[in-house]
């Protein structure tokens, strides 16, 4: 879509900075924080003496997508002359509440545990931040786009584990996070909605609106001192899943001119079933499953207000009405109350989980495939996983018999936050193994049948076999695929082995953030606070080093990255880094 900077605007801006340096209290902090985007200016803040960055919190990349908008690709946003105030993060994008926020305030906070299955944010969500080093450079800056993880059912750019002033010092780079929409929001596939545009007919709202974030920063990032032919997208878990679909998605790779020239890809893959080992999980599902939650979110809302007694008399008003009236309805609906139906009536159906939609346009039919045919976008490409993933998620050995068939968790969410977010470190433990893990795996470490064989086997079936099918695929076309294999964890007891190395605990090390956030308190210790910040210096240096120069090899690692199937194990003891191949 075409960008325009109109002449009008450029004066407004040129008069709004002249006020702004003659009545302002700080002249120079407000021509600092002061940018003209190509949809009208914007003012953020200057945190140099803080962390030493300016930042914008709450910068518009697309109108908001609600009422006709909503189920359609992000439009530009309306262009303003007013300066807009950015030093807020906007809302987070709807979703029910879970484990990791946003919770009522849109921050980390208790609210978190008392929000938990209810709807929260707001549809008109679609805003990114951006986080540039005060000190001047000589030349522009590469940009770190990132995309969040969450199940892309939640997430928020406001968890205070993705503050990107430490990784923009750190790495001398400007730092971007990108709100997206979650859930049925994100990612919808139902006939109905369907009217010929390719965009909106993919389903696929939330990649839509990764790229159009991806788009902003093409067209204006160079006002905030960033560099547009160097731009590293980067995502964790879901966010991986992400952007995986789309450094492989037929949309992308047709630009004349890339999005992204760096790919940074962690705790996350995009296969089918087809390319995996037998028993291994997929995250792009069979085209039926897509198809089953679409019909089912559409019927399940008809029985929800009395529009049918039933699903069968759901199906019948569906075959009854037309598209366009089906759609209409669907768009009327509060989104409130369409969580609520997928709460309650997908959700004991197995049918309220959100995937990548293989439509053929936006995500390719079969991503694996198209990496190994050529036909994606050839950028390098930086991997990371964890030691210990799915000890985050032990819930899952409940989904076979032979991964246990029950729950490997004692503690439901509520309690799981209420524990975190009170815990006292430096303290003797007060929790134990046994208030958390089942008897049935336990003692932990029991061939075959304790919780840390349950977790390794499940780890191999999902985000190992998840990893190694896309890197393989990338490494018989290209040679810039590095990867590496998060193994800290120094966690007072007895977490060290309830969670160990799990899914996203290498995030605070490659942001730099170890304050308060949901394991914080259940992690950290000034005893083991000069090997980890060691270990984080270490690891933004590598994603500094692959931002810059699109290798992660510099110098003072005391390791050298050798291309995959190597992996560079991080780690660190209590006093300092452990950095090894493997």
């Amino acid at each position: 879509m075409c960008i325009r900077t109109s002449l009008v605007r450029r004066a407004a801006l040129a008069a709004v900075i002249l006020l702004l340096q003659a009545c302002a209290g700080s002249p120079r902090e407000a021509a600092d924080t002061l940018r003209q985007t190509a949809h009208g200016p914007v003012h953020g803040a200057d945190d140099s003496a803080t962390n030493g960055t300016l930042s914008w919190k709450g910068v518009p990349f697309a109108r908001p997508p609600v009422g006709a908008l909503r189920w359609r690709a992000p439009a530009e946003p309306e262009p303003w002359v007013e300066v807009r105030q950015t030093t807020r993060f906007a809302s987070a994008c709807k979703q029910t509440g879970r484990l990791y926020g946003p919770g009522a305030n849109n921050r980390y906070d208790e609210t978190i545990g008392s929000t938990l299955g209810q709807p929260l944010g707001d549809e008109d969500c679609l805003y990114l931040n951006i986080w540039q080093p005060a000190k001047p450079a000589q030349r522009p800056r590469p940009v770190i786009v990132w995309v969040y993880g969450g199940s892309n059912i939640t997430g928020h750019t406001a968890d205070p584990v993705y503050d990107g002033a430490n990784l923009a010092r750190s790495a001398d780079a400007v730092v971007v996070s990108v709100n997206y929409r979650l859930g049925i929001f994100g990612f919808l596939n139902l006939a109905p909605l369907k009217t010929g545009n390719k965009l909106d007919d993919s389903g696929n709202f939330a990649l839509l609106d990764i790229a159009r974030a991806l788009e902003f920063v093409q067209a204006n990032i160079a006002a905030f001192g960033g560099d547009p032919g160097r731009v590293t997208l980067m995502g964790q878990s879901a966010g991986a899943v992400n952007v995986y679909a789309l450094l492989t998605s037929p949309m992308v790779v047709s630009r004349s001119q890339p999005l992204f020239h760096r790919l940074v890809a962690l705790s996350g893959g995009i296969s089918t079933a087809a390319t995996l080992p037998p028993g291994a999980l997929p995250v792009v599902p069979a085209p039926a499953v897509l198809v089953a939650r679409g019909n089912a979110l559409l019927e399940a809302s008809l029985v929800a207000d009395g529009s049918a007694a039933d699903e069968q008399a759901a199906r019948a008003a569906v075959a009854a009405r037309s598209p366009q009236q089906l759609a209409e309805y669907l768009r009327a609906k509060p989104a409130n109350t369409l969580l609520e139906t997928v709460r309650t009536r997908l959700a004991p159906r197995g049918l309220a989980a959100a995937s990548v939609i293989p439509d053929g346009w936006v995500v390719a039919t079969d991503p694996i495939a198209a990496i190994r045919n050529g036909r994606y976008l050839k950028v390098p490409v930086l991997a990371g996983t964890t030691r210990d993933e799915v000890k985050l998620f032990p819930a899952l050995f409940a989904i076979r018999p032979d991964l246990g068939g029950s729950s490997g968790r004692l503690l439901d969410d509520a309690k799981v936050f209420a524990l975190a977010h009170r815990y006292r470190p430096e303290e003797p433990p007060t929790t134990k193994i046994e208030d958390w893990v089942p008897p049935q795996y336990r003692p932990l470490d029991a061939p075959k049948t304790g919780f840390n064989a349950r977790s390794d086997r499940l780890n191999d079936l999902w985000f190992l076999a998840l990893r190694d099918d896309v890197l393989n695929a990338l490494k018989s076309q290209q040679p810039e695929v590095w990867c590496y294999q998060f193994d800290w964890h120094s966690l007072p007891k007895p977490f060290d082995e309830i969670y160990g190395a799990a899914h996203t605990f290498d995030l605070p090390f490659l942001f730099g953030n170890f304050g308060p956030s949901l394991y914080a308190n259940i992690s950290f210790t000034r005893g083991n606070e000069p090997g980890r910040l060691a270990l984080s210096r270490a690891m933004m240096d590598s994603l500094g080093a692959f931002a810059h120069r699109a290798d992660p090899n510099h110098v003072g690692l005391g390791a050298r990255w050798q291309p995959w199937p190597a992996r560079l194990v991080f780690d660190a003891s209590a006093e300092a880094a452990r950095i090894a191949p493997r």
